[in-house]
């Protein structure tokens, strides 16, 4: 293919929430730039993967779950995923093949009624369900929306993942490359590791917790002879019974919080890490502008 022809455009990511859009993102890019947890709504911001070959670019950007929203967090987390709808060449509607159809996926479908974008039904863990109860789910699915395109999947082994890469390409027009071939996502560093330490805390944490956590990255730098990066980061909490938690008896929880986050940051970075975490109370922090603006959830960035 010659360079006059090399195509670039941009893919959003919808779905419930917990359907693997995180998980097929990661495994497109090859790398883990979204974080990943069986708890619904972990992503919340925008997170945008960059896939090159050399045909295409293809920027992807991962939305939080499409849900109804139950606080000014959830009002900013659909906003992103609404507003992503109108700024992009291809929709992938990536459901949970498991969960089979019901009002999430209904309520999805009828915001998708009102775009002329491109929509891929693209149908995960395929893994988990008999081919002939796959072929009868997608039948069903054909009823409800004209896809462009039906896409069965495996986003956690990788099957027919290609496929879907393909098929995305045929729709996207000649275009630029954006973004440096080797870079898999636009958002700093620091973003990424703060992701990776909330992601500790809903893999360890249970109940409530996960939801009114937010990480701030306080400080990053480089030490000694700059082969060690020093990350300091502050977990907020909404209440003081939710501090005590993560901390653990006698700090065990923090420090095992600590231990798998710098494993996945040293992997991330490429050098040795020293993560110093701090846990702080901010009442309902959810609900109030002042602190989503302050925890990095700007609407005016999206």
């Amino acid at each position: 293919m010659s360079k006059e022809e090399f195509k670039s455009g941009f893919v959003s990511i919808i779905g419930r929430p917990n359907v693997g859009k995180s998980t097929l993102l990661n495994h497109i890019v090859g790398q883990k730039i979204a974080i990943m947890s069986d708890k619904p709504q972990t992503t919340r911001n925008k997170i945008q993967g960059v896939y090159t070959d050399q045909d295409a670019q293809i920027v992807f950007m991962d939305t939080p779950g499409i849900h109804k929203p139950k606080h000014k967090l959830g009002d900013f987390m659909m906003k992103i995923a609404s507003n992503t709808l109108k700024e992009v060449d291809v929709i992938l509607f990536v459901v949970d093949a498991a969960e089979g159809y019901g009002a999430g996926e209904q309520f999805i479908i009828e915001r998708l009624k009102n775009t002329k974008t491109p929509v891929f039904l693209v149908v995960n863990k395929i893994d988990k369900l008999h081919p002939d109860q796959l072929l009868q789910l997608i039948d069903g699915y054909r009823t409800k929306f004209d896809f462009k395109e039906i896409i069965p999947i495996s986003a956690l082994e990788g099957n027919n993942v290609n496929t879907l890469l393909e098929q995305i390409t045929g729709y996207l027009e000649e275009g630029p490359q954006y973004y440096p071939s080797d870079q898999v996502t636009d958002h700093p560093e620091r973003f990424i590791v703060a992701e990776l330490v909330r992601e500790k805390v809903l893999h360890l944490t249970r109940e409530e917790i996960p939801h009114s956590i937010a990480v701030v990255i306080e400080q990053m730098k480089r030490r000694g002879n700059g082969d060690t990066v020093y990350i300091g980061a502050t977990i907020i909490v909404e209440r003081s019974s939710q501090k005590g938690i993560i901390i653990g008896k006698q700090g065990t929880m923090l420090r095992e919080l600590g231990q798998r986050a710098r494993s996945d940051i040293e992997a991330l970075l490429g050098s040795k890490v020293f993560l110093e975490l701090w846990v702080k109370v901010q009442k309902d922090w959810r609900n109030k502008a002042m602190h989503l603006r302050d925890f990095g959830f700007r609407e005016d960035e999206y």
